[in-house]
């Protein structure tokens, strides 16, 4: 039971990582304006914040795919 639901949660971190990395890369695109007066409308906070992120995002995708190879299992 317990397994299984690691398994679940192994691909919810997978999903969300990937789509939150890509709403987070849209957001940057969009906002991004040469005209624009606004700090969200530089390059450098965006990034920054895609910098940090990434390695928050690829460790997620690990861990989910640890979960789903069983990795986390009780029984071995």
């Amino acid at each position: 039971m317990l397994n299984t639901i690691k398994k679940y949660l192994g691909v919810v971190w997978i999903l969300s990582s990937i789509i939150s990395l890509i709403v987070l890369i849209i957001s940057a695109v969009q906002n991004i304006d040469v005209n624009g007066k606004l700090d969200i409308n530089k390059p450098m906070p965006w990034i920054i914040i895609i910098g940090i992120f990434m390695p928050i995002a690829i460790g997620l995708v690990l861990f989910g795919w640890y979960a789903l190879q069983e990795e986390y299992s009780t029984k071995k």
